[in-house]
């Protein structure tokens, strides 16, 4: 059986998304900008503030009731009802380490009938810390059982792929691709 490797955040879930329509936007109602005109992750810049200030904010919602009460990705809920069998599923994430156990919940109340695994690869990591994994490449690596990665990140998607891992690029407006979920699903339901 193949084993799909999913990314959380912007794939399972919509964080960006969350954190720009319910953090930021109520912070700058003057602002203009539409979610889809965030063409860079971290978007500190288009968005006009400091990477710092954009970490701390993203983080302080990582840790907060809204992240509790983000909506999966009902797309790929759809989904793995319907071929979610034919594959084992794992969800690996890049954050801090304080934020996991909040997103650790969420997952498994919204996909643990299908996603039985859960693994991050921390960021800022407390250097008192062993830090085995700095990456998603090198997890995968390590767990030399993934088939097909699905992120939202195009460097992670390349990783992937540049160790024999069918990466896949979920759409977002910060990446290059084309397809539509639906398109990504279908062809995952024939692959």
């Amino acid at each position: 059986m193949r084993t799909i490797v999913w990314d959380v955040d912007d794939v399972l879930n919509d964080l960006m998304y969350c954190w720009f329509e319910r953090v930021w936007k109520p912070q700058h109602r003057e602002a203009e900008i539409d979610y889809m005109e965030i063409t860079q992750n971290p978007p500190h810049q288009v968005l006009g503030m400091s990477h710092t200030e954009y970490i701390n904010s993203l983080d302080s919602l990582r840790l907060s009731e809204k992240a509790k009460m983000m909506k999966p990705n009902s797309l790929i809920l759809e989904w793995l009802k319907e071929y979610g069998s034919t594959y084992r599923h794992l969800a690996l994430t890049a954050r801090p380490l304080d934020s996991v156990p909040i997103l650790a919940d969420w997952l498994f109340k919204n996909f643990g009938g299908f996603i039985r695994t859960f693994t991050f690869v921390p960021i800022r990591l407390d250097p008192n810390f062993p830090n085995y994994d700095t990456s998603k490449k090198e997890f995968l690596q390590w767990l030399n059982k993934a088939d097909i990665f699905i992120d939202d990140n195009e460097d992670n998607v390349n990783s992937a792929n540049s160790i024999g891992i069918r990466g896949i690029l979920y759409p977002q407006p910060w990446n290059s691709c084309r397809q539509t979920p639906r398109e990504i699903l279908n062809w995952l339901a024939n692959y």
